[in-house]
């Protein structure tokens, strides 16, 4: 089995879809949550100069995303032919995009800009991508795509509290309860509740 070893701040954020989902492979991981004071000297060993950072065999890989599409690969949660592929790549990169303008929005430096940005966003913006999440899970039997579990199912889940934080909607599982069918597919794994035993120790 190859040495894995992770890294990422000691938070959920764009890092745990990766630790979910070297979890549901059965991969023996080194989880190395680095602090915020220590990132500025690990930085520069980064690929990109940012993380999350996947190392295999002594071999850095960095991308969220690019990460998660590969494990889903390795361990059966990819599509069964190209165009399956296809639906998977298109429907994350569509919940990353909801992600991104909840990221703009949250880490705008002026507060009155932000302010206004969120008031915006929330009454214009944000109800019209949530919606169109909620369709496309219901159509999807309670997964993000290919009406099944795959690993694009791990990124959402990875991602919710992070999302539901710049969102500003802390009961958004309540709002959509298709979402929640979404998390639960994947932590109701065997492997996955383990995880998250042993990460609650951390």
């Amino acid at each position: 089995m190859h040495d894995v070893k992770f890294y990422y701040f000691p938070v959920k954020g764009l890092g745990e879809c990766v630790r979910l989902l070297l979890s549901y492979g059965g991969q023996d991981f080194e989880d190395n949550r680095v602090a915020m004071e220590d990132w500025p000297a690990f930085k520069p060993s980064t690929p990109f100069g940012q993380m999350p950072v996947l190392e295999i065999d002594g071999k850095a890989y960095a991308q969220s995303i690019d990460i998660s599409r590969y494990l889903g690969r390795k361990y059966g949660l990819s599509g069964v032919d190209a165009e399956e592929d296809l639906e998977i790549d298109q429907n994350v990169d569509f919940v990353n995009d909801i992600r991104a303008k909840a990221a703009a929005v949250q880490y705008e430096a002026n507060a009155e800009l932000k302010a206004r940005n969120h008031a915006e966003f929330s009454k214009n913006v944000y109800p019209v991508l949530l919606e169109k999440l909620d369709e496309i899970i219901k159509k999807n039997n309670g997964h993000i795509a290919a009406g099944k579990l795959t690993w694009a199912d791990f990124v959402f889940a990875g991602m919710f509290d992070y999302l539901k934080m710049m969102l500003r909607i802390p009961d958004l599982e309540k709002k959509y309860p298709s979402y929640q069918q979404v998390i639960d597919a994947v932590y109701s794994q065997p492997k996955i509740q383990a995880y998250v035993k042993k990460a609650q120790q951390l």
